[in-house]
């Protein structure tokens, strides 16, 4: 916090200044959306779906392998959950994150739970193989002792 003049004492708004912002943000709102322009939203999508099936499918032939998302181009885009049956999600996050520095999410609900597994449109099939492959190395062999 940083003090106030004496004319702000009795004013509310003393406490709003937090001193410097960062300007990053700002900065690359208009390149963001140039490039978002660029591709087109229809295209965008096409690519994300295509990302999410491309991995999706190559899991679902397990039968441990529960997706809680589904791959009808009405009801989704290219965040999908997955789930692997006998193993823990949030374990599994950990592992992926710890030993081969891929990012998802652990969810846990009442319900469900699962990895968020979110590609982004510059994702290459390349690093999903590898993912797959350490998700088929984990059913198969389960998570290494920690």
């Amino acid at each position: 916090m940083m003090a106030a003049a004496d004319e702000q004492s009795d004013d509310i708004r003393k406490f709003e200044e937090i001193g410097t912002h960062p300007e990053a943000g700002y900065l690359a709102i208009a390149e963001a959306l140039t490039f978002h322009e660029g591709l087109g939203a229809g295209r965008k999508a096409a690519r994300l779906r295509y990302l999410r099936n491309y991995w999706a499918k190559r899991l679902l032939e397990n039968d441990r392998v529960r997706l809680h998302t589904s791959l009808n181009p009405e009801f989704s885009c290219g965040i999908a959950t997955v789930q692997i049956e006998g193993v823990e999600s949030r374990a599994l996050n950990e592992y992926l994150w710890d030993e081969h520095r891929i990012i998802t999410v652990a969810i846990e609900h009442a319900e469900f739970e699962g990895l968020r597994v979110s590609p982004s449109v510059y994702t290459s099939p390349h690093e999903l193989d590898r993912f797959c492959e350490v998700i088929e190395s984990v059913i198969r062999d389960g998570l290494p002792a920690a």
